[in-house]
Order: C-alpha cells, then structure tokens, then sequence
C-alpha cells in the first residue's frame, strides 16, 4: 500500500470516528463537513457504511415503515437474524412487516410481511400497546417499537426514542430508553440515555446515561397480559420520572454552584465589560479608577 492510500485510509477513519460522535440530528451536517475534507464521495461512501450503519443502530433512528402511517426504530433488537449486513433486513412488529434499510439515504424499502410468533405475542402486543399510551402521554415526538424475545429466550425489549431538532435557537436533543422485560427472572432491567447539543456561540454537549433494574411484582406476574403490561409500565413510567428530576435537580445546582465556582460573574471592578468600547479603555484607569500609569496616554 502506497503512501496515498495510507493516508486516504486514515482520514477515512477520523471521518467515522467523527460521524459516530456526531449530535442528534446533525449527522448530515457532519458529512457534509467531512465531504469537503475527503473530496472523494465514493471512497468516502464505501469507507463509512460501518460507521453510518453503527450510529443508526445505537442511536436508535427512526424510519417511515412502507405502507404504514408510523415509524419504527432501528436497532440490534430490530434486526432480523439471519439476514446478512449487506442486505440487511430489520422488523417491525407493530405492522408485522420486514424491510430493507439503506443507513445513508435512511430510507426503508422491499417491505414483506412477517409471521409473529403466536406464543409471544400477545403479551408482546399488549406491551406494544402499553408503550405507546405511555409515549403519547409523556413524550411531544416520540417512537416505541417492542420487540418479542429471540433465540428461546423470554425477555421481552421495550425501545423508546424522542428527538427534538431546534437548529434555530441552536439546540437538539434525543431520549433514548430501552427495557428487558425477563418473565423467567420476573425482572426488568433497563438502561435510559441523554444527548444533547447546544451551540449558540459555543459548543456543549451533555451525554448521560442511567441504568435501573427492579423486580415484577408477583400480582403482576400472575394477571393477564393487558393488565400486566400496564403495570409494568406505570413502574417504568416511575423509574424515567425520578431520573428526571434528579436531572432537573442537578442542572439547578450547577447553575447556582458549580459554574459560579469556576469563573467571577463579573471581573474586579464588578461591572460588565462594555465591549464596544474596549479599544478605548486606557488600562489601569478607567478599569481600576486609579490614575492613569502614564500621563500622557
């Protein structure tokens, strides 16, 4: 390998490495950005599906279902099994359809239906039904996707995903929620994730993660999959309020505590610096209100 190739090669790699680490929403920005760098579209192209296909899985992107009037999620969940990454296939089961998925255009095509397994899903169903009187209750823009358990298991996944882009006032954020509902160990372990960018004259991002775990509790076992999965839900519905008060809480501290420790408000003089004038601030006097160290300046 020539020192060309060695070089196009590396600067495929950062550019992955910058699309996976890119903010809700603005991974299309951050192409187009690398686009200008690597001046080559269809090395780039063949040299960041990995990555494009990793962000999407794990960021949980969301795509027009064929022939439905609502979005599933894209996920490991999602994937079906034996489909190959090349011709990759992914599941929706809330209209029982499979389809291909292009992680570029994020476009779903080649939609076929798919048969459920009849002995889950039901209570997959009722869960599904569970999820989404939660989202609307909770969530602006939000999508649910439930998914019944693979490979003889009996662990049920609840996924959950809202984004809100405002490029405007120069923010955008995105929930990311995922529960095992395991009815051997009648147990649900879960994971909730936070992005958030704001980049009005600056550049912040926030990314946090918290994980919870709690029993089902026998009468919940032993009722009905309708009633079950209500259940199971209002306690998931509990857990995500409690850590976002707990955000609410932090943030709030910081704002009062944590920043001002790092910097003055103001500077000594205790007044705001007027900018428009600082070219004619003679310093020592006009800042301090001593006299002027040289006379005649």
């Amino acid at each position: 390998m020539d020192d060309s190739s060695m070089e196009a090669n590396d600067r495929i790699r950062a550019a992955a490495n910058f699309l996976l680490q890119s903010p809700p929403g603005e991974i299309n920005d951050v192409l187009n950005d690398i686009r200008n760098i690597i001046s080559d579209d269809d090395l780039l192209q063949e040299g960041i599906q990995p990555a494009l296909r990793e962000y999407n899985i794990e960021q949980f992107t969301v795509v027009d279902v064929p022939d439905t009037n609502h979005q599933s999620i894209i996920s490991e969940a999602a994937r079906e099994g034996d489909s190959l990454e090349s011709e990759e296939r992914f599941l929706d089961p809330r209209s029982k359809i499979s389809f291909l998925f292009d992680h570029l255009s994020l476009e779903a095509s080649d939609p076929v239906p798919f048969e459920p397994d009849e002995t889950h899903e039901p209570y997959r169903s009722a869960l599904e039904a569970a999820s989404l009187s939660y989202l609307k209750a909770h969530f602006t823009d939000g999508v649910t996707s439930v998914f019944s358990p693979k490979d003889g298991s009996s662990r049920y996944v609840i996924q959950i995903v809202a984004n809100k882009y405002n490029p405007t006032n120069f923010w955008a954020g995105r929930w990311r929620s995922e529960y095992i509902v395991d009815l051997t160990s009648n147990r649900v372990s879960g994971k909730m994730l936070i992005n958030i960018h704001y980049y009005e004259q600056g550049n912040v991002q926030l990314a946090t993660s918290h994980t919870v775990s709690f029993d089902i509790p026998p009468a919940v076992v032993s009722a009905s999959p309708n009633t079950a999965a209500s259940k199971i839900l209002a306690l998931i519905e509990g857990e995500e309020g409690k850590y976002q008060i707990s955000l609410s809480d932090t943030y709030q501290e910081m704002g009062e505590k944590t920043f001002k420790g790092l910097r003055r408000a103001l500077p000594l003089t205790r007044q705001k610096l007027d900018w428009d004038k600082v070219m004619g601030y003679k310093l020592g006097a006009e800042l301090s209100g001593s006299k002027p160290a040289f006379p005649n300046s």
